[in-house]
């Protein structure tokens, strides 16, 4: 199996008990950093309000390398990412319409975790593998490929036009989701 480097900015802003990326840190799977310096340039970077999609064509950018996650509270979303982005040096790139499977958020459109965003991220760039070994820590883990089963393949194949079937990506439609599901101020 090729080897990804995952990073995750881990900012403490959620339950600790509940974060995803600490266990995933504790299995080793992803490298944990606190300090935005810390963070290697050139990674694609998931940033849930750029326009650009992660494809198939990133495959390269993740293989060599690697994948940034920043593991905020998505209350705090958007002054998160407006905060840190300058610092942020490499690919930026949203994931296309993916539906929650963790059980604090189950069933809502792009509320993921760190875990389901590294794991959709990992499985539309081709490497399937470990995005089911990422998911495979958690108990519900494994409903989020169920569940979004479709969506994943034809992403997974460079069919986004997939995607607007469920939701057209606009700034304002962006901001308008978060506030209707992720409780934004």
């Amino acid at each position: 199996m090729d080897s990804v480097k995952i990073v995750v900015l881990y900012l403490r802003q959620d339950d600790p008990k509940k974060n995803t990326a600490l266990r995933l840190a504790k299995r080793g799977l992803v490298h944990l950093v606190t300090d935005v310096r810390e963070v290697p340039r050139g990674l694609l970077i998931l940033n849930p309000f750029v326009r650009e999609p992660v494809k198939p064509d990133d495959r390269d950018i993740v293989l060599r390398r690697g994948i940034l996650v920043i593991d905020c509270s998505w209350s705090k979303s958007l002054h998160t990412f407006a905060r840190v982005r300058r610092f942020l040096r490499g690919y930026h790139r949203r994931l296309p319409f993916l539906i929650s499977a963790n059980p604090s958020h189950y069933g809502k459109p792009y509320m993921l975790t760190s875990a389901e965003a590294i794991a959709a991220t990992l499985y539309i760039t081709g490497f399937k593998d470990l995005a089911y070994e990422v998911l495979s820590c958690f108990k519900w883990g494994l409903e989020f490929l169920k569940i979004n089963y479709e969506r994943l393949e034809n992403y997974s194949k460079g069919v986004i036009e997939f995607e607007k079937n469920y939701f057209e990506y606009s700034d304002d439609n962006v901001v308008r989701m978060l506030e209707e599901y992720h409780d934004v101020d």
